[in-house]
């Protein structure tokens, strides 16, 4: 009987492609719970410099989503030569990380457009009368040097200042030039020194955008000039390592949820029941993750100190829940989260959820606007934010921050493209879907296929060669 070269052909081929699948399957589904089994359950306390070698390299098990291109900065370095003036600009920094910046860009345009010297910034402490040194939680010398040609900072107060008063002035967040000019320089006119009292309203977030392409001094002083003092810093990237190590099995990936028992006590959370809703529990929060694909073995991250009973049914859904004070250091434990120290952990809560991979609120504040806004400077984009829908699609939910990027120059760089890219770089689990032969073309002629991790472009260009060759074999044959 003669053979057909043809349906061998076509055999050889279509054996090669299951074992390519097969093998597929098998490093996607089967190797990842294999290394999990192994790798140790104890908790790494990772030192600062283990946390920097952390490698994320693919998307496992839930939306995630590999940091995206960091934006161009909204500023320029300016040229501006000058000496340092005998007025000054003054500010004392509320009690809360997710106001400092915003109060520190105040105080930058105020003292550039007045030509003033901006003294160092004293920290307001918990209790009445309490104060803190700026180097205390933050790096004064890199203070100094981000403003360099923006405004001269005077980094000790001069004899003279020491022993006069100040002047309040009032000035809304986010303040205008105009605002400056009418308001600020007739007092400045005839006092030498300011102290700037910024208030927050309802409509500062609003006219956020605005007033930041205006400026690209309040620009550079709110992402740019900031940054944790050593020892703080430290500790922070220990912590951040030790979730990372703890995240084996999605590739070290966490999330940081800002949940704190207290504030859903709070008036405007006991009233969201009426209209709609704005606070979510832990429970809530849970069912939200889970809902829209995150693994049961996801670490995650919260704001609240110490463990409440109240997070349980958090911790029901995704075990590896902890909060600060399991994953603090021990030999730091006395000094940042101790009583004397507990000043320090609204820093760490607010640097740790900036650093993670996935950032979600459990209800609307300054705290989350803040985060959000540093997170999208970092291109780590990934903010979910729960609401009352059906949807089962983690992009139905990512933040309204997300769409306000224009204070950072456009790279080129798009979004991916929500939900197809992730399924085809691992589906999620219990809930792949495969993918037609048609669905595969289209995806291959969008920029959506140059955007999927190299893991995932590389399954699905070698999938797509093997489909092409048995087609071509099959319809157009070889003539012998």
């Amino acid at each position: 009987m003669a053979v057909d070269l043809r349906q061998v052909m076509a055999a050889i081929l279509t054996f090669s492609m299951f074992i390519m699948l097969g093998n597929m399957v098998k490093r996607d589904h089967i190797d990842p719970f294999l290394e999990s089994v192994q790798s140790s359950q104890s908790i790494d306390q990772y030192n600062a410099s283990k946390a920097k070698g952390v490698i994320l390299t693919e998307i496992s098990y839930g939306p995630w989503k590999g940091q995206n291109e960091v934006r161009r900065p909204c500023w320029e370095i300016p040229s501006f030569k000058g000496k340092q003036s005998s007025r000054y600009v003054y500010i004392f920094l509320s009690n809360g990380p997710e106001y400092h910046a915003s109060q520190i860009a105040n105080a930058v345009v105020v003292a550039r457009h007045l030509g003033a010297t901006l003294l160092l910034p004293d920290i307001r402490g918990t209790k009445l009368g309490e104060k803190r040194d700026f180097g205390e939680i933050y790096d004064v010398k890199k203070f100094v040097a981000s403003l360099n040609g923006v405004v001269q900072v005077a980094e000790v107060k001069p004899a003279e200042v020491s022993s006069m008063k100040f002047t309040a002035v009032r000035v809304p967040d986010r303040v205008s030039e105009d605002f400056i000019t009418s308001k600020i320089e007739p007092i400045f006119r005839t006092k030498r020194y300011l102290r700037l009292v910024t208030y927050f309203d309802s409509l500062s977030m609003a006219k956020s955008k605005e007033t930041m392409h205006s400026n690209a001094y309040q620009c550079l002083a709110t992402f740019g000039s900031l940054k944790l003092q050593a020892e703080l810093q430290e500790l922070v990237d220990s912590m951040v390592g030790t979730l990372r190590s703890m995240s084996q099995t999605t590739g070290g990936h966490f999330v940081a949820v800002d949940l704190r028992v207290d504030m859903l006590g709070k008036k405007r959370c006991q009233e969201n029941v009426a209209a709609s809703k704005l606070c979510y529990n832990a429970e809530e929060i849970g069912e939200f993750l889970k809902k829209i694909g995150f693994h049961k073995e996801t670490t995650i991250y919260l704001t609240q100190t110490g463990w409440h009973s109240r997070l349980d049914a958090l911790r029901n859904i995704f075990p590896n829940t902890f909060t600060k004070d399991a994953i603090v250091p021990a030999d730091e434990r006395a000094k940042f989260m101790g009583s004397e120290g507990r000043e320090y952990e609204q820093f760490v809560d607010f640097s740790i959820c900036t650093q993670g991979d996935v950032f979600v609120p459990a209800y609307p504040s300054r705290f989350y606007a803040s985060v959000a806004g540093n997170k999208i400077a970092s291109g780590k984009t990934q903010i979910f934010v729960p609401a009352e829908k059906t949807s089962e699609m983690a992009s139905d939910y990512l933040s309204p921050s997300r769409a306000d990027q224009g204070i950072w120059a456009k790279t080129g760089r798009r979004e991916i493209g929500g939900r197809a890219a992730i399924n085809l770089a691992q589906p999620r689990s219990g809930r792949g879907r495969a993918l037609s032969v048609d669905r595969i073309a289209t995806m291959l002629t969008t920029d959506d296929f140059k955007e999927l991790p190299n893991v995932g472009r590389r399954k699905l260009s070698n999938f797509c060669k093997i489909l092409t060759t048995f087609y071509m074999s099959v319809h157009f044959p070889i003539q012998i």
